[in-house]
């Protein structure tokens, strides 16, 4: 299938379930045409964004400088709702994951990740996943549909929503001055970004806008498993720093666990790669390797991965695989890790382990899933 005929065979609603128009997911101009409609003047179009995005309004009384009259026109077509929390789980580690329904039911996982320096939320793309990576949680989920440029974006205010990280409820840091928990954003969660660009353009760049969620490309990072198509006109209409799923050093093995490569084969992958637009020494692309005990965590292999990686400007995260019910795989021994780890720094390249968060809520890497299900086709519906 191709990534065209995807988008349409999986595409996101764009009402939500009561009918109205979700606001959130407009650019600026879109926002002035959506309320023309019903005689929204373009100020107020441009008052109510800066509600939106700037001072986070969950709904619309809470816009005090427009009228009553608009603010019921606004009630009765459009909606600038967040999406139901099913569940929130805080790990011992500080990390929160939230199960948050769309107004359709579907849902999907978000993660929240604090560090002493940042705080990265983890947000997805797809309900489910189309790649069935074998040791991916995710990938055991059939994918159900895209997330639309709203549901991509209200991932993040919501998170701004429980962080009180709104200009109006900034929490204060010690010296005084005000401070984010929320300053970096990666498309890691569940589902290919690659696979819902179009959406996953949109939202990105009203996230980007100094006027919008105002997060600097530089803070974003969109992983791929390698739809080698896209990975080009993501790096000039994006310009956000990317990360590969490569995950094996040789086309035999990472078909074996990771079907796409039978799609996109290493060749095009490194290709692809190497051609990423603004890729330099100071913009490097970060390879992801998940530690696989037996299966890709050899001295060979470690080998095979500093000549596959060693004309492209890089840095490798290695990853101890997170175990999840069945998955049928081991994470390597942290001597084996080390090992490996130690064969790609002597040969010049960066690598580190990654520190695995949220464990024990399932919510580290790989370990994301959802109960939504694809709806059943009837027989008047078709196949």
């Amino acid at each position: 299938m191709s990534v065209t005929t995807h988008g349409k065979a999986f595409a996101a609603p764009k009402t939500d379930a009561s009918g109205r128009i979700p606001l959130i997911g407009l650019t600026l101009p879109q926002m002035r045409e959506a309320l023309a409609v019903h005689d929204v003047p373009a100020f107020r179009a441009k008052q109510v964004w800066h509600w939106i995005y700037q001072r986070g309004a969950r709904n619309f009384d809470a816009m005090a400088n427009i009228s009553k009259d608009v603010r019921a026109v606004l009630v009765a077509n459009y909606s600038i709702d967040r999406p139901e929390v099913v569940t929130e789980q805080r790990s011992e580690d500080g990390t929160i994951k939230w199960l948050l329904k769309m107004s359709d039911g579907q849902m999907v996982e978000t993660v929240f990740i604090p560090e002493d320096s940042r705080g990265t939320l983890c947000i997805s793309s797809q309900v489910g996943c189309t790649l069935t990576c074998k040791f991916c949680h995710t990938g055991t989920q059939p994918l159900v549909r895209n997330l639309g440029i709203h549901e991509i974006l209200q991932q993040i205010m919501h998170a701004r929503d429980v962080l009180q990280e709104w200009p109006s409820s900034a929490l204060k840091k010690d010296n005084g001055e005000e401070g984010r928990d929320l300053t970096n954003i990666v498309l890691m969660g569940m589902g290919e970004p690659l696979y819902n660009y179009e959406n996953v353009s949109a939202a990105m760049k009203i996230c980007m806008d100094g006027e919008g969620l105002s997060i600097g490309k530089r803070r974003i990072t969109l992983s791929t498993s390698g739809v080698v198509p896209l990975m080009q006109r993501c790096g000039e209409e994006l310009g956000v720093n990317l990360a590969i799923s490569l995950h094996a050093t040789h086309d035999e093995q990472r078909s074996a666990i990771m079907p796409i490569n039978n799609k996109y084969p290493l060749a095009e992958l490194m290709e692809a790669c190497r051609t990423y637009p603004g890729l330099s020494n100071m913009r490097r692309i970060t390879f992801e390797y998940v530690m696989l005990k037996g299966v890709n965590d050899s001295d060979d292999d470690a080998r095979r991965l500093v000549t596959l990686l060693q004309d492209i400007p890089h840095k490798v995260n290695l990853i101890p695989f997170n175990s999840w019910p069945e998955s049928g795989f081991e994470c390597s021994s942290n001597t084996r890790i080390d090992k490996f780890s130690k064969i790609l720094i002597a040969a010049g390249a960066t690598a580190t382990v990654r520190k695995p968060r949220g464990r024990d809520i399932l919510a580290a890497c790989g370990q994301l899933k959802s109960e939504s299900q694809r709806a059943r086709k009837t027989a008047e519906g078709g196949q």
